[in-house]
């Protein structure tokens, strides 16, 4: 059970390296074949909602956010990552993460996350659902995976409450 949802620090990396990496071990998270190192994935995610989950002092979770474009145009879109501790997967870990970390894409100007999950996991396409993405496509052979096998992703997204634009909620921008 989550005790505590905090800032990821590099201190946090060994612990959350290793839950990445079971994650890419399932062949249901993620395409990648290996975790980088820190400083590869530091490079890659926003500095800002980096989270981590924690059970007393262990990580048993996290979460992190990708810019989607280099672009300014798109600078308030963000891919999502979550990551949850095999054994700690159906506890709610997973939605207390994503929660947090919507809340925290918000606050710092966030206005669309988006996530490609692979058609077959089912568990992480309901979180989302849960959580508020709805599905806004699919996205058929995207890549191949460790084994050469051509896989699917669904295509979800959150839009950000609030934003000045419109309601982005709806999509009706005024």
């Amino acid at each position: 059970m989550v005790n505590e949802i905090s800032k990821m620090s590099e201190t946090d990396w060994p612990e959350v390296s290793r839950i990445y990496q079971q994650g890419i071990d399932t062949g249901m998270a993620t395409l990648e074949a290996r975790c980088p190192d820190f400083a590869a994935w530091d490079v890659a995610h926003l500095k800002s909602c980096r989270l981590v989950a924690r059970d007393d002092e262990r990580v048993i979770g996290w979460a992190a956010l990708t810019p989607v474009s280099s672009r300014c145009v798109y600078s308030g879109v963000a891919e999502v990552s979550v990551y949850v501790q095999t054994e700690h997967q159906g506890k709610g870990t997973g939605k207390a993460l994503l929660a947090e970390l919507i809340r925290c894409s918000e606050e710092q100007g966030i206005w669309t996350l988006q996530s490609g999950i692979l058609q077959e996991n089912i568990s992480s396409i309901r979180l989302h659902e849960r959580c508020g993405f709805r599905t806004v496509g699919y996205r058929e052979m995207i890549g191949r995976d460790q084994a050469g096998k051509w896989r699917n992703t669904v295509l979800m997204e959150k839009r950000s409450r609030g934003n000045e634009a419109g309601d982005v909620s709806t999509g009706i921008v005024t």
